[in-house]
């Protein structure tokens, strides 16, 4: 018999999971999938995820734009455009396979590209900010088409469903992949839509999310002021473009981007090393409408690290361990045994704590 919404348990909602190789090793998406399954009742089947850095090194020079489309038509309109705006080198079906779990679902493809040099040059703009432009104009401007990852050497993988069924769709297992995250959705008042679940993507940042923006209006007020635009229906998105905005376009460190996403309290502030409270000062000052208030544990992915982040009061659970090379980031201690049952050095982080793992320099 079928499980209602109330009569299970839902510890907190949603759930997250994460790992990466600090040697740049390879792994198959089969891991990952395990790491959901003990987790299974923080999601509702409304949404799941993952994204994988390191996929795609036949192509590691080129970005790689995965797209929803709605039909044929919107296709072949968003193609059009794609044709005029860049060398489009690749153009494929994301390959998946039929399960009676997944259903609905849209034309699922991906587009492997490079920006116009003479383009860049006249609009003396950098490649990243270009694509950017580009994913900005497809999800506002052509309607059925949602670009979903635009990374290079990375990509996301999403759909409504439980992600353990997600990961089997997408064939998850046929990719290798330094770093991997995942996530479970339980969403509370925004739909279940295929562009909504998570992870969130902009260029090579990814975002799974555990938890509620009570700021979620300041926030995206604040960034679309500074040229994004939030149209995939789920506070989430907010964040991966505060996390692009703030490391890309300010060029903050980790730590600083940590230190306004979960900034401390003004008490916390007063009482840290002169350094630290100037430090700490300037970003609250600065940055005060990026703040992100409201429960949430966090992992952001990056080409080469991962960074692991909990509201400053810890309202959402998230653990991290290590074993050899590997470190293990989920919502659950289960979900990282499922990943790896020798796993050791367990540790829960503090709230606004950042733990950011970063792969050994030239390994990926």
């Amino acid at each position: 018999m079928r499980q209602k919404e109330g009569e299970f348990r839902n510890p907190s909602g949603c759930a997250i999971a994460a790992v990466i190789s600090r040697s740049g090793e390879r792994m198959s998406g089969e891991k990952i999938i395990e790491s959901m399954k003990p987790m299974h009742e923080r999601s509702n089947g409304l949404g799941g995820g993952f994204s994988g850095y390191g996929i795609y090194p036949e192509y590691k020079d080129l970005f790689a734009l995965h797209l929803f489309f709605t039909d044929k038509a919107v296709r072949h309109e968003c193609e059009t455009y794609l044709r005029t705006e860049l060398e489009l080198v690749k153009a494929e079906v994301i390959p998946t396979r039929t399960i009676p779990a997944i259903t609905d679902e849209p034309l699922i493809w991906r587009y492997f590209v490079t920006p116009l040099r003479s383009v860049l040059a006249s609009m003396q703009i950098d490649e990243n900010e270009y694509i950017a432009r580009v994913v900005m104009h497809i999800n506002t401007s052509i309607k059925g088409a949602y670009v979903f990852s635009s990374g290079k050497n990375m990509g996301v993988f999403k759909a409504v469903g439980f992600p353990e069924d997600v990961g089997e769709f997408y064939r998850l297992e046929e990719y290798g992949a330094y770093s991997w995250t995942a996530h479970g959705r339980y969403p509370t008042n925004t739909p279940g839509w295929w562009g909504g679940a998570h992870p969130f993507a902009l260029l090579d940042w990814t975002v799974v999310h555990n938890g509620e923006i009570s700021s979620y209006d300041a926030n995206r007020r604040c960034i679309e002021m500074h040229g994004y635009k939030c149209t995939l229906q789920t506070d989430t998105e907010v964040i991966t473009y505060i996390a692009d905005y703030l490391l890309r376009k300010q060029g903050l460190t980790l730590e600083e981007t940590a230190g306004v996403i979960a900034a401390p309290f003004w008490e916390t502030i007063e009482r840290k090393p002169e350094e630290e409270r100037e430090q700490f000062t300037y970003l609250r000052t600065v940055f005060p409408s990026l703040l992100v208030t409201g429960p949430f544990s966090i992992v952001l992915g990056f080409h080469g690290g991962l960074m692991a982040l909990n509201d400053r009061l810890k309202l959402r659970s998230m653990v991290t361990a290590e074993k050899g090379d590997k470190v293990f980031i989920a919502s659950e201690e289960a979900a990282i045994r499922a990943m790896e049952p020798d796993a050791e050095n367990f540790y829960a982080p503090a709230g606004g704590e950042p733990v950011i793992v970063r792969v050994k320099e030239g390994c990926y």
